[in-house]
Formats: structure tokens, C-alpha cells, sequence
């Protein structure tokens, strides 16, 4: 009968030895593929928070552009390698009614504030606009329009391009880099000459295609940054969302600035423009100072924990040791696998779930201890004892998971850190309080009970 849980028993002490070991091989190893991902408040980095302008926007498509200026923005950072950033928007205001719409950007190991906002302020604007009946075109712009029947050139103008997007010579169509897919460096097979294809999404190909359809025949400027880069006329219905940006890409720098503009149009136009209004750096050495104090504090806290356990619960207060040593191990190979990005808040919602799961230790070990008082054998004290003590714990890690959920939706990114690390953490010490604890301590019981394994399994000031 024991058989079984003897086994069970050395397949956890082998998983305690092997998570340890992953552990330790990839954060010794140089190029690790799982290493710890800090948060900004340990590692040190910049913040960046901007403004957005969303004046121009319809209230109901605020929401949308904002996620959008989020999307572009992590996609931007993340062509730079910036390990584990956070982008996120937010809104502020609403005690005086005028919302502001606020974009994050947290870049962990950057503590150049020139070069990060360089990452996020040389993202375009990107935009089309139509030429106002009557209006004279800035001139000596071109474009190719990849169409259903295939690519034509139209639209090239001649003069210099010396226009704005306040020109009131052109009106807004509410096709934005928003609506923007993909775009690609490409070259034309018959002259070599290399332009830059656009892709946009679902809603941006069918609004492409009602301004193409409802404004034949005239120019359809496209502004980068507030200038014009080329006016094509618009001469068929395009339905396939797709454009081609060319003239202006010859000679010998040509090539090199339609790559530039690929990339500036690939790694995120702008929905909408932003404005930096606040930097914060935090230097590295802030930054370990901060993550020493976490681990410190941490290891003091479960080292005190394990030795309550074991002087008052004797035998059993090793098996939770054993147990609570499995769950940071098996919190800590999560950490890197996940990955979860480790911040100081995090680290505290850690801390508490190690305290979750002393909690149902004690509860697991207070109700097994009234068993046996009650004149039960080992085995079937073990077993009440965790059949008894299973609906309070259940309970209090329901709720737990449920303010760590509410925490995390609403919260915002130092919160969110907490909620997450602290709510896996519930989950995971449930797993190794009721399974691993009943586990071993079955494995130890023994079919009969002599004075000297009574006297291991009591508790407290007693002999047994």
C-alpha cells in the first residue's frame, strides 16, 4: 500500500534535484536560453511616458488607435533588442474631466535617454489625404498602385515637395498607418529601381477601397511626418489593400532611403502622434541594490519559516520544508520558462505565495494533529487530516486567485507584476501543500507506529 507512495515520494525528490539543477545550468550558462528577465526596478533602464494627441479622432475610435499606438511601439522597440520591455497606455483626468491619453515605454538595461527616445520619437506619422477640389498639388511626387489588373504608374507630378499635413489643401480620409500590415523593400523588374510595398489589414483594405471607389480621378497624397511623400491619382478601384511607394529611390543613396523608409514604416507608423513629456532612469547599481534586498529578505524569511516548521512539527515540518523547497524551485524554473518578467513587486507577490502555502501546511498538519487525538491510526489521521483541511484551503486560494485576477485587470504594470507572480504562485503551492506533502508524508508512515516515529509525527511542546 505504501509501495506506491515510496516511489511517488523519490520521483519528487529527483524532480526537486533536476528543476535545481536546470536552474543553476542556465543561469551559469554564457548565452542561456532561459535566463531571468528583471523588470525595470532591477535591472536599471529608462521610462519614457508621452502624450498622445487623439484630437483628431473620433471618441469611439480612440480606444482602438491608442492599442494600436501600443502594438506599433513594442514592435518598434523590439527590432532594437531591448530585453523584456513594457509598453502600455493609460488615461488620467478623470477628476477634471479632461482625459489625457498616456503611452509607457519601460526599456530595462537602456540608460541612455537620448538613445531611447531616439527608438520611439523616429517613428513616422503616417497618412493619406485627398487633394481638395480646385487645390493645386505639391508637385514632383510619384507612386505606383498595385491594382486588381496589375501595376500601374500614375499620378507623378513635377516640382519640389513642400507641403504639411496642416496644408488646407488636403483633407483627412481617416486612413492612417493604424490600418497598416506590413511593408516591404521591393524592386521594379524593369528598372531596377527599388520601392516600397504597403500592406494594409482587413478594415484598412476596405476603407483603401471606398476612398478609391467614391474619388476616381483624383490625387491621394501620402504624408510621412507631416510632409508629403507622393500624390498618385487614383484611377481604378483597388480592393486588395495594397499600394507601392516609388520615385525619389534613385541614384546612389536611393536604395538606402527606401530601406530606411521601409523600416520606419515597418516597425510602426504612428496611428496618432505622441509627445514625451517625462524620462526616469534608473541606474543598474539602484537597480541590483534593489533585487540583493528582494533575495535577501526573501531567503531570511523562508529560512525562519522552515525552522518554525521543523521545531514545532517535527517530521512533518520536514516534509513541508521538502514540499515549500519544490515550490520556489518550481517557481523559479516558471520564472524562466514562461517567461515572467521579474520586478520588485513581483518579487514581494512572490514572497507572499510562499506564505500561502505555509498557511496550508499548517492547516494540513493542525487538522491531522486532532485526528490523532482522536484515537486514529497514522495513515488515517493523514488522510482525514488532508480531506478535512482541503475545503479551507480551497477557499482561501479561490479567493486569493480571484483578487490576484482583478489585481492584474485593472491594475497597472507594478501591479500587474504582483498579480501575476502572486496568483501563479497560489496555484502552484496548492500542487505542492496537498499533492507532495500527502505524498511524503504517506511515503514516511510507517503500517505500525512505534514511540519513536509517534514522537517524529507530533507537534508542538508534546511527546507525542
Amino acid at each position: 500500500m505504501l509501495t506506491k507512495y515510496r516511489i511517488a515520494s523519490l520521483v519528487i525528490i529527483l524532480l526537486l534535484f533536476g528543476l535545481g539543477y536546470f536552474i543553476y545550468a542556465t543561469e551559469t550558462a554564457e548565452d542561456s536560453s532561459f535566463p531571468f528577465r528583471l523588470g525595470l526596478d532591477l535591472s536599471g533602464g529608462t521610462e519614457l511616458i508621452y502624450e498622445a494627441d487623439v484630437s483628431a479622432l473620433a471618441e469611439d475610435d480612440t480606444d482602438g488607435a491608442m492599442q494600436s499606438l501600443r502594438t506599433v511601439i513594442e514592435r518598434r522597440v523590439d527590432a532594437f533588442g531591448v530585453a523584456s520591455p513594457i509598453v502600455q497606455t493609460e488615461q488620467a483626468g478623470f477628476v477634471t474631466g479632461e482625459i489625457v491619453h498616456r503611452l509607457i515605454v519601460e526599456l530595462p538595461g537602456v540608460t541612455d535617454i537620448e538613445e531611447a527616445t531616439a527608438m520611439i520619437g523616429e517613428t513616422p506619422v503616417l497618412e493619406f489625404k485627398l487633394l481638395r477640389e480646385g487645390a493645386s498639388p505639391v508637385e514632383g511626387l510619384g507612386i505606383e498602385i498595385e491594382t486588381n489588373e496589375g501595376t500601374s504608374t500614375v499620378g507623378s507630378q513635377d516640382g519640389s515637395a513642400a507641403g504639411s499635413a496642416q496644408d488646407d489643401r488636403y483633407e483627412a480620409t481617416g486612413l492612417t498607418g493604424r490600418y497598416l500590415e506590413d511593408a516591404q523593400l521591393q524592386f521594379n523588374q524593369t528598372t531596377g529601381e527599388p520601392y516600397v510595398s504597403l500592406q494594409f489589414n482587413r478594415d484598412g483594405a476596405g476603407l483603401f477601397a471606398e476612398i478609391t471607389r467614391e474619388n476616381q480621378g483624383r490625387i491621394l497624397a501620402i504624408f510621412l511626418d507631416g510632409k508629403p511623400i507622393s500624390q498618385p491619382v487614383i484611377r481604378d478601384v483597388i480592393t486588395n489593400g495594397q499600394a507601392q511607394i516609388s520615385g525619389g529611390f534613385s541614384g546612389s543613396g536611393g536604395l538606402a532611403e527606401a530601406r530606411e523608409l521601409m523600416n520606419n514604416l515597418k516597425f510602426g507608423a504612428l496611428p496618432v502622434p505622441i509627445e514625451l513629456v517625462n524620462t526616469q532612469t534608473i541606474g543598474p547599481t539602484l537597480g541590483q541594490a534593489t533585487l540583493d534586498a528582494g533575495v535577501i529578505a526573501g531567503l531570511i524569511g523562508l529560512g525562519l519559516v522552515i525552522l518554525f516548521l521543523i521545531l514545532w512539527y517535527r517530521l512533518p515540518g520536514v516534509v513541508a520544508a521538502v514540499s515549500l523547497s519544490l515550490y520556489v524551485i518550481l517557481m523559479l524554473a516558471l520564472f524562466k520558462v514562461v517567461p515572467v518578467t521579474l520586478t520588485a513587486a513581483g518579487i514581494a507577490g512572490f514572497i507572499l505565495s510562499v506564505g500561502m502555502a505555509v498557511d496550508a501546511n499548517v492547516l494540513i498538519f493542525e487538522r491531522f494533529k486532532e485526528e490523532r487525538r482522536a484515537g486514529r491510526d497514522l495513515i488515517d489521521a493523514i488522510h482525514a487530516g488532508f480531506s478535512r483541511a482541503w475545503p479551507s484551503i480551497r477557499d482561501a486560494n479561490i479567493s486569493s486567485i480571484i483578487s490576484a485576477v482583478i489585481l492584474y485587470w485593472l491594475g497597472t504594470s507594478l501591479v500587474k507584476g504582483f498579480a501575476l507572480v502572486f496568483g501563479l504562485g497560489v496555484l502552484v503551492s496548492m500542487l505542492t501543500a496537498i499533492s507532495v506533502s500527502r505524498t511524503l508524508l504517506l511515503a514516511l508512515a510507517g503500517e505500525k507506529v512505534t514511540a519513536a516515529l509517534a514522537m517524529l509525527f507530533g507537534t508542538g511542546l508534546s511527546k507525542h
